[in-house]
């Protein structure tokens, strides 16, 4: 790890030293950018700096405690220890500020719950996720925003998509794509047996229109009468927009807006989207051919996670957790689960990137 601090400290010097620099200060884009990196390099940078300090510190102190006497022994010996406890503590700290960012970090998170087996008391349960990750939302001071919903027979949704936007939702919400399972006794069940069923959840990062280029002539742009609750203008004109992005097959559908422009307008946001997240799945595919997509067949076998209403519990399968706070978990507690999840995920980050530690 020793040359890589080293680099990181001379790209942190090249990087300031541009930012001076007259040719990089006319242009924007550069300057932007240098400005951008300089910003991500300085508290790695920091740490380093004290991490030099208290190394020197520690090897002075080590050779002293081989020439003092028996008396200051003691004292010495203590400030060694407390030497080297800082030391690790700061290269733990170097470690996980080393490790990449996420691409997606600070982008606008949409998400797609579909009720998938369990016919209407899957879609019912989709409603619960919804309803979960809305008050989850609200809890961290989010903004939540439905683009499209389409509410089934008993009052719950056959599919919904919907945004969400704040400071560092993506990195909370970015694990909950999957199957996700329930296990409880359905409302039209009349002999209190309890049913298995599934919806599924999918995750994206929104994409702005600079990183995904869509050519009018490969979309196929179809409109429609709107169908179910929305207003009288809603249902009587043609509003409804279905957008086919002809190379991929992928098809977006919008119709709770009024106006057909605003319905084309959703309907290619959540279309850019899903092309980053194929282009990013495919990115990732690449580098793990292992990797499953979010949400396989929606089968419950392929649960991520389950929740089992008769006994409180919820369980994440991808990292063996069992809590018994279902109550909590769907009323919007959903850091319960989440947090060991982006503890696993920084641990599994941090493994990946380790060379060995840092040589003292």
């Amino acid at each position: 790890m020793r040359e890589r601090l080293d680099e990181i400290e001379r790209e942190h010097a090249s990087v300031e030293a541009s930012l001076a620099d007259p040719e990089v200060i006319a242009d924007q884009v550069r300057y932007t950018a240098a400005a951008r990196r300089y910003h991500e390099l300085e508290p790695v940078v920091a740490l380093v700096r004290r991490r030099r300090a208290v190394e020197g510190d520690l090897s002075a102190a080590r050779e002293l405690l081989a020439e003092v006497d028996a008396e200051e022994r003691a004292a010495l010996s203590a400030e060694v220890d407390r030497g080297e406890a800082e030391l690790d503590e700061l290269d733990a700290e170097i470690r996980m500020a080393l490790i990449p960012p996420d691409p997606n970090d600070g982008r606008t998170v949409i998400m797609e719950i579909r009720g998938a087996e369990g016919g209407e008391e899957a879609n019912l349960f989709a409603r619960d996720l919804f309803e979960m990750y809305r008050s989850y939302a609200t809890r961290k001071g989010w903004r939540l925003e439905i683009l499209e919903a389409h509410p089934s027979d008993l009052g719950g949704y056959g599919e919904i998509t919907f945004t969400v936007a704040g400071e560092r939702a993506w990195t909370h919400l970015c694990h909950e794509g999957g199957p996700h399972r329930v296990q409880r006794v359905p409302v039209t069940e009349s002999q209190g047996r309890v049913h298995t069923s599934s919806a599924t959840v999918t995750v994206m990062p929104e994409a702005e229109e600079v990183e995904v280029t869509i050519d009018p002539a490969d979309l196929s742009i179809d409109v429609y009468r709107s169908s179910g609750p929305g207003g009288q203008s809603v249902n009587t004109t043609d509003s409804a927009v279905r957008v086919t992005h002809l190379p991929t097959g992928i098809v977006v559908s919008m119709q709770d807006e009024k106006s057909q422009l605003q319905n084309k307008a959703k309907a290619l946001r959540v279309l850019r989207s899903r092309l980053l997240a194929a282009e990013q799945e495919r990115q990732a595919a690449d580098a793990s051919a292992a990797r499953r997509s979010q949400v396989g067949g929606g089968g419950r076998s392929e649960k991520i996670r389950t929740y089992n209403v008769k006994e409180n519990r919820v369980t994440d399968h991808r990292i063996g957790l069992t809590i018994y706070k279902l109550d909590r978990v769907l009323a919007g507690d959903l850091d319960l689960v989440v947090e060991p999840l982006v503890a696993d995920a920084r641990a599994q980050a941090l493994a990946e990137g380790s060379d060995g530690g840092t040589s003292s």
